[in-house]
């Protein structure tokens, strides 16, 4: 079969999911890892053209997300201290904790740049020299690299009013300890591809092998993800447990290596906690020693906050497939993007701003 990114007739999308239809007999349950994705489903309208018997769930994919309360209480506190400039993606602004946002803090005379990369933030440190700038660094294995080579270059430059607050996360340790969740029944993952392009497809070889579990790796055009949904429906039609790259222009098996070595050299692992997931052993990156100096949790002696998580919110059990944003009494109610209650309402990648946006209409 050749690659389905290759096509481009109107006609293709019709095709493929009739051969998904006919793979597809009795329930099964795929979890798309990736918010891209879940944003993406929805966006393309791919729900109203797939199996009836065909259920996508969504997973821990959305870094603002899956990031807990209590970092974004921290970050909150960081930046109400007198000559700290925060400077953050545009999606974190909003993001609630306890007590507001840092769109709140603003409001109370913090300092909050929005910024595009964190080579952005560093040269917000050039500029502000008398400001201890911190970027909250909240990402997959997909943005660690260039939060590495900033520090690097902050190195170079010998910025020493540039600190990164360390909240990165990596994929695999987290999709393990979903995994050996038996309630959840999932039969397959539609993988990451941003997050495969660094770690490469050989990591999800394990899982495959010790959870019996179907891996495809998708693109994210409507081709490429309906390409991987059958792909995924073929290995659980000849029951078969493998890791397959649908996404082959973009990712190989080995991953990038010199991204790899920007992580080892800047970050090691730490548990770190997820939201509705807990304390996931080796799922974090911190500044390794040799970079405390660019680390803020070392130089303002940051701890992080217990912060308990909205009332009435259910984002955590969202994001480990355990219910639907309809499933959520706050959802579209309390809960709007215009008045968020929880961050998978916020992120462009979160499950529930994909269903107000686009899919109310759908159940499954």
């Amino acid at each position: 079969m050749k690659y389905l990114h290759e096509f481009r007739d109107k006609g293709l999308a019709s095709s493929l999911a009739a051969e998904l239809e006919q793979l597809v007999d009795g329930p099964v349950r795929f979890m798309e890892v990736c918010g891209t994705h879940t944003m993406a489903v929805f966006r393309h309208g791919l729900r109203s053209i797939l199996p009836e018997d065909l259920y996508l769930i969504s997973g821990p994919g959305c870094p603002v997300c899956v990031t807990s309360a209590g970092y974004i209480d921290a970050f909150i506190n960081v930046a109400l201290i007198p000559r700290v400039t925060i400077a953050t993606f545009g999606d974190m602004v909003r993001v609630p904790g306890t007590s507001g946002s840092l769109a709140h803090a603003g409001a109370r005379g913090a300092r909050i740049e929005v910024v595009y990369s964190p080579m952005d933030a560093l040269d917000l440190a050039d500029q502000r020299p008398k400001d201890l700038v911190v970027f909250p660094a909240i990402g997959f294995e997909t943005t660690a690299p260039g939060v590495a080579a900033t520090i690097l270059e902050a190195r170079r430059r010998k910025r020493e009013n540039f600190t990164v607050f360390s909240a990165h996360k990596v994929m695999p340790p987290a999709l393990d300890a979903l995994m050996s969740n038996q309630r959840l029944k999932i039969q397959g993952l539609l993988c990451p591809g941003h997050v495969s392009t660094i770690i490469g497809a050989k990591a999800y070889k394990p899982l495959a092998e010790q959870y019996n579990l179907s891996c495809v790796i998708a693109g994210f055009e409507p081709i490429d993800i309906l390409q991987a949904l059958i792909l995924l429906a073929r290995q659980a039609v000849e029951s078969r447990a493998e890791v397959e790259n649908a996404y082959p222009r973009a990712v190989s098996w080995e991953g990038n290596d010199r991204a790899q070595g920007l992580i080892s050299k800047v970050f090691e692992p730490v548990d770190a906690e997820w939201r509705g997931m807990g304390i996931i052993p080796g799922s974090g990156l911190a500044l390794r020693p040799e970079f405390s100096e660019f680390d803020a949790l070392e130089r303002l002696d940051i701890k992080i906050p217990k912060a308990p998580e909205p009332k009435g919110c259910r984002c955590g059990e969202i994001l480990i497939g355990r219910c639907l944003p309809p499933d959520c009494s706050l959802f579209a109610k309390g809960c709007t993007p215009l008045e968020p209650i929880g961050p998978c309402m916020v992120s462009t990648e979160g499950t529930c701003a994909a269903y107000y946006r686009y899919g109310r209409s759908f159940s499954s």
